[in-house]
């Protein structure tokens, strides 16, 4: 059960202080992002956005991609972006109105543990475990007073 409290915590608590949490899908931002990480993004007007900084925006489709900033064109209304891994510039600059807000934090590889706890099939394993812990947890404390008795 501990198990189970401890592997949501990192994507539920976040968001009581205002933070998104996704998953990261691909690995065009390996190796300081790699796939299957969480990212915790916090909203931010796009002006203030500055080139290095990592943002979170809306890719069509209901995409929603991780990439750096190469260039804030602020007169344009827009960012000039590029997955780390990547060689070349994203083809398509990414207008403000797409900006979900800036990365502010990342755990590696613990987005597949929360992807999981978010299907049917994770949180049947995770019901599953609660009720093992506690069926476990009854048993010991029957078997501990028969053994006082």
């Amino acid at each position: 059960m501990i198990l189970v409290v401890v592997a949501a915590a990192p994507a539920a608590v976040p968001r009581a202080f205002g933070l998104q949490v996704y998953e990261v899908i691909s690995g065009s931002m390996a190796p300081e992002i790699p796939t299957g990480s969480l990212v915790y993004v916090r909203k931010a007007k796009a002006e203030q956005i500055q080139a290095e900084d990592v943002i979170a925006y809306d890719g069509g489709g209901g995409a929603l991609i991780t990439h750096r900033v190469v260039e804030n064109r602020t007169l344009m209304g827009e960012f000039v972006t590029k997955g780390d891994a990547n060689e070349k510039e994203d083809p398509n600059p990414v207008s403000y109105d797409q900006l979900r807000g800036k990365v502010v934090c990342s755990i590696p590889y613990l987005g597949w543990i929360a992807g999981l706890l978010s299907e049917t099939t994770g949180k049947l394993a995770a019901a599953g475990m609660i009720a093992a812990a506690v069926l476990l947890h009854v048993a010991a404390g029957i078997m501990f007073r028969k053994t006082e008795s």
